[in-house]
């Protein structure tokens, strides 16, 4: 499922960042977020699992342990806290009870969520057997149809026994083997399971009615009680709670434990009473339970109810062996009386076989049973107590059972009655999430579409102007004291448009704006606008600065070298183009509406102008003005002395060389 990605997705964010999961999940090649109840395939965990491994430089078995820690408490949060806490008293009970949690959840979920290894139910969950040791230690039996993953089981059950039981486990494999007895190859892990040294008295347990260990209570209570019944009460407590990695209980627990009954009888001390003879006739038995079955050690049937018995008319001859008409599918061992001994605390599905199934059921659906195995060992029988395994009314349907086929006291009925509502339920979860998921692709679609917008936006205006048009303000027009402002333009352009065709003008002028525009991010310049073969920039607009002489003269020997990288059409040599500069006050502000243009105005504009067309092919002319900006700046800069400017008049100017202390690289923005 992909509960189980996003809980990958979720720890890696959460101890290495969203670059690291973006940088992991690139490289495995998978998708940024997945549908909770969506079935994904294992091959898309296993890959985010061994690239996790690579970009994190953590060997597998602690990526995996890990990970097992992190879903134990992403499960908890997830809501299935109270589920995994009533599953058991300890952590015997709790290991025991877990192939049972998986097989409710197979009913809720239609494929079966797995708290250990996480697997659709078409792709066998996992199994465990547990067996406790004289020394108070166990062993974990773990068998999985996937190799590589056992290390996830650590994680999780240390987890499970220090949250739910205040208890610290070592698990180690003492036992690693390919598991001829179940059908097809599985992979068996043997785990020993110990305790290690515990910790300081404290309630864990959420259900407990106390978290502290009161001892004036606890020594009137052992006062009132009998010495002999505490006694009592205690040993057979013992026996009842002895469990693999107990924890040590102090007095006080003990004592919380016993309730008198009656006169100085204790609960935990009684013995069950039986009848002499079993008072119920074979014919109630049958009807009450009429989902079981009761066989001897050939597998010969000799006892079933009687709904199994209309389904199954072969159980009606009694002595037929009951592998004859029933595979086993759960857990996955060979149809022999010692594999069910050996998982009797397992619950075992059975499937009808359909070559034993009357005409009728042909074309239906198998029937399944779920259910557990008792041994009577006075009759050297097996006992099987099951229900039918249905998920919906649907399934009930398609094998043409009704709920009046099933025990009025088989809470079978009620689940697939609840269950029809929470399927319902989580389909529309289900849509809503895709919807929320659909949502979330195209915010992040509209995101990016913006990004684009406002990056084309801000290369037409300036960025807090076109922040100001974007949010209905009116842009006010400003007056920048000192600003410097360049033009360039093509020498010969009016010939080389005589001879050559557009697309080659067109081509030629594309080359060298191109590189004149990232100049323009090197130096910090704003560039105002283009036309035909003009180029004009400005320093100390829109935004002030008091080093704008300075840009806008890098800016303009950086033209001068990257003009020679771009080819004459007509001639096929380096253009060539005329740069002129000037420095004063002007007025700026935007102009119109349908495309608005951030214009300045002023006569520095015109100075500028008339600079680069009295200009030099190659150089770089100054004003005076410009020339004062400058003289001090480490630039070399020779007088051309007085020219005759159009408008002007006679007017005094240099020419620009270079820039003694920065290097050819460092003007053109080269690394």
């Amino acid at each position: 499922y992909g509960f189980i990605n996003t809980c990958l997705k979720s720890l890696v964010v959460e101890k290495y960042g969203e670059e690291t999961w973006e940088k992991l999940r690139l490289q495995a090649g998978v998708q940024d977020s997945f549908l909770t109840f969506e079935v994904y395939k294992d091959e898309i965990t296993m890959q985010l699992v061994d690239k996790a491994c690579k970009v994190l430089g953590v060997p597998a078995d602690i990526v995996l342990r890990e990970f097992g820690k992190y879903f134990f408490e992403f499960c908890k949060r997830s809501g299935y806290d109270h589920m995994l806490r009533t599953l058991g008293g300890n952590l015997y009970e709790f290991i025991e009870n877990l192939d049972a949690l998986h097989s409710y959840l197979s009913l809720s979920y239609q494929a079966s969520f797995c708290f250990v290894c996480f697997f659709p139910q078409e792709m066998n969950a996992p199994s465990f057997r547990v067996e406790k040791n004289e020394d108070g230690s166990m062993h974990l039996h773990y068998y999985s149809d996937r190799r590589g993953l056992c290390h996830i089981v650590p994680g999780i059950i240390g987890a499970a026994a220090l949250d739910f039981f205040n208890i610290e486990i070592s698990m180690k494999i003492v036992n690693q083997t390919e598991e001829e007895e179940r059908t097809g190859k599985k992979e068996h892990i043997v785990f020993l399971v110990t305790q290690k040294p515990l910790f300081p008295c404290k309630e864990r347990n959420e259900f407990s009615s106390s978290s502290q260990c009161p001892v004036d209570s606890e020594k009137q209570i052992e006062n009132q009680l009998n010495k002999e019944d505490l006694e009592k009460a205690k040993n057979a407590n013992g026996d009842r709670g002895s469990s693999v990695c107990p924890v040590k209980k102090s007095h006080w627990k003990t004592l919380r434990g016993i309730i008198t009954l009656g006169k100085g009888k204790l609960l935990r001390g009684f013995d069950p009473v039986y009848p002499k003879s079993l008072w119920i006739d074979t014919k109630t038995f049958c009807n009450g339970l009429p989902f079981h079955m009761v066989f001897d050690k050939e597998l010969k049937v000799k006892q079933a109810g009687v709904s199994i018995q209309k389904i199954v008319p072969g159980l009606q001859t009694m002595g037929i062996c009951l592998d004859q008409y029933f595979r086993i599918l759960h857990p996955e061992v060979p149809f022999t009386i010692s594999s069910i001994q050996k998982f009797i605390n397992s619950q075992f599905v059975f499937q009808t076989r359909r070559e034993m199934m009357p005409e009728s059921w042909k074309e239906r659906p198998m029937l399944e049973l779920r259910g557990q195995m008792l041994w009577m060992e006075s009759l050297q029988c097996m006992l099987y107590l099951c229900s039918p395994l249905l998920r919906t009314l649907h399934e009930l349907e398609e094998r043409q059972m009704h709920i009046a086929d099933i025990a009025p006291h088989d809470v079978t009925r009620d689940l697939i009655l609840l269950n029809q509502q929470r399927l319902a339920e989580m389909e529309l979860s289900s849509q809503l999430e895709r919807k929320k998921e659909e949502l979330r692709v195209l915010s992040k679609h509209l995101e990016e579409e913006k990004k684009k917008t406002e990056a084309l936006l801000y290369a037409m205006l300036p960025q807090h102007v076109a922040n100001q048009l974007k949010e209905g303000k009116r842009v006010e027009a400003g007056e920048f004291k000192e600003c410097t402002i360049l033009f360039s333009d093509v020498v010969t352009f009016t010939n080389i448009c005589a001879q050559c065709e557009p697309i080659q003008i067109v081509l030629m002028l594309n080359s060298m704006y191109l590189r004149f525009d990232r100049l323009t991010t090197v130096h910090d310049v704003y560039k105002v606008e283009t036309i035909g073969d003009a180029y004009m920039v400005v320093g100390g607009v829109p935004v002030p600065v008091p080093t704008h002489a300075e840009r806008v003269a890098n800016f303009a020997l950086g033209m001068i070298m990257a003009a020679k990288g771009v080819q004459n059409p007509v001639s096929g040599n380096p253009i060539q183009i005329r740069v002129g500069i000037h420095t004063g006050p002007v007025l700026a502000g935007v102009v119109g509406e349908k495309m608005p243009r951030y214009c300045l105005f002023g006569d520095t504009v015109n100075i500028a102008s008339r600079m680069e067309s009295h200009g030099v092919p190659s150089k770089i002319h100054l004003s005076s003005s410009a020339y004062q900006c400058l003289k001090y700046k480490n630039f070399e800069i020779t007088e051309r002395g007085e020219i005759e400017v159009k408008g002007k008049g006679k007017m005094h100017t240099y020419f620009l060389i270079r820039n003694k202390s920065a290097t050819e690289n460092e003007i053109m923005g080269r690394p």
